[in-house]
């Protein structure tokens, strides 16, 4: 069945590029399900996008059709901002952005691995791209809120298959592999809640935060209840500015007291169950005693290897990604599992500094316009966009996020991009 994924993938792609030039299309509008609006095919074809980026359609092996998939959203994006009677918005983040996308292809010039490095760099380029397609086509909130709620129902049908005995059997390769998907849904968790907030203070808002939490604690992974915290922290910070510390200091401390409290995750944490919090105060327990599934060994292999004694530049865009490729090394496993590592060793400490720094801008920029503009809509992008970046940002430390970046670094930078799309429209009207 997995062969399917081709035919959904032609049918996607047809209908993307397809509606890109059409005039006007009907939808009911996300405020009011009874009345109809005319979208323009570039607002229409925005919604599709972003409401389907947690669609991999993996196909059997022999062709990548998650990268095929990729390139494609990427033209469509590029299309988007061709055709698009509104221009992009290009803020001071984008353009620090635009500056570490540079060092990646500098990154070319030294690397032995340059078809590698290019499948990096687009990797990196689409959450920019994605950004730039939401600030041209977005300009109304009947918009951006029809996109919202179509990447939450198909996030929440990706959770209710998780729960149904087999019914992945039905759709598989469909949905993006479970720990991207745990990373996916820290963007739609902050989003409820922001409508909670800023749409009524809806009931079924908290149940679909709540219900966006459940898929990383029920497969106790560890890097997406992290970046899901530190998503809730940097959510409360944007809101409640200074007055947040409290709240901050408390989710802190749920999430230590879970490590040593709650059994599943202390399991998956540590070799020794017995570890004990006194212990770790104490001095007494270490790196050796985490387990990492072999992180920490095989992060020390490719720093040793590729990043020391080339710390400022790294050893070229991509000679990480050929080093998995052209070796069987630690089990045969092709990803760093640190997005972070991978930066150093392939780009190093610059390619680091300029990354960081550029996700920090967004999160200043939308922490300043979440307080600037009294437009519940704006605010609603500005503290989605804000709080899952941080939070994506800290995943990266330990996962893959980068590889995944269709259905996880592009839904921050696309809530971004849309709040810079009202911004501007509001300054129209």
């Amino acid at each position: 069945m997995i062969a399917l994924n081709y035919v959904y993938f032609l049918i996607l792609t047809f209908l993307l590029f397809r509606y890109v030039g059409q005039k006007k299309v009907h939808m009911l509008s996300p405020f009011s399900p009874k009345h109809k609006l005319l979208f323009s095919g570039t607002e229409f074809c925005w919604v599709m996008v972003f409401s389907t980026g947690l669609l991999a359609l993996a196909a059997p092996a022999g062709l990548d059709l998650m990268a095929i998939r990729l390139f494609m959203l990427e033209l469509l994006c590029l299309l988007l901002l061709g055709v698009s009677k509104t221009r992009a918005v290009l803020s001071a983040p984008a353009i620090l952005y635009i500056v570490f996308l540079l060092w990646l292809v500098i990154g070319l010039c030294y690397t032995d691995a340059p078809a590698y490095g290019a499948r990096v760099i687009l990797k990196y380029l689409y959450p920019l791209l994605f950004m730039l397609a939401a600030s041209a086509v977005v300009r109304y909130p009947e918009v951006m809120m029809k996109a919202a709620q179509g990447a939450r129902w198909v996030a929440a049908v990706s959770i209710i298959i998780i729960f149904i005995p087999y019914a992945s059997l039905l759709f598989p390769g469909v949905f993006w592999y479970s720990t991207a998907r745990a990373i996916h849904y820290i963007s739609m968790s902050m989003l409820s809640l922001a409508l909670f907030f800023y749409a009524g203070r809806k009931t079924k808002d908290l149940i679909w935060t709540v219900l966006f939490f459940i898929p990383c604690l029920y497969w106790v992974f560890r890097t997406s209840i992290m970046g899901t915290s530190v998503a809730l922290m940097a959510f409360s910070f944007i809101r409640y500015k200074i007055k947040a510390l409290p709240v901050i200091a408390a989710i802190a401390t749920l999430g230590v007291c879970s490590i040593f409290f709650v059994p599943s995750i202390k399991e998956k944490m540590f070799y020794d169950g017995n570890v004990t919090f006194e212990q770790v105060l104490e001095g007494k327990i270490d790196k050796d005693n985490v387990n990492s599934n072999a992180r920490f060994s095989m992060w020390e292999y490719f720093e040793g290897k590729f990043y020391r004694g080339h710390e400022l530049c790294g050893s070229g865009t991509g000679t990480c990604q050929q080093h998995f490729y052209t070796h069987f090394i630690f089990g045969g496993i092709k990803v760093m599992h640190s997005d972070i590592v991978q930066m150093k060793c392939d780009n190093g400490q610059i390619a680091l500094a300029l990354y960081y720094f550029s996700i920090l801008c967004v999160f200043l920029h939308c922490l300043i316009c979440y307080g600037r503009y009294r437009d519940p809509w704006i605010k609603v992008c500005a503290i989605t966009a804000g709080s899952s970046i941080v939070g994506m940002a800290c995943t990266m430390y330990s996962d893959n996020v980068v590889n995944y970046t269709m259905c996880t670094l592009s839904y921050p930078f696309g809530f971004y991009g849309m709040m810079l799309g009202l911004m501007k429209g509001k300054h129209r009207r």
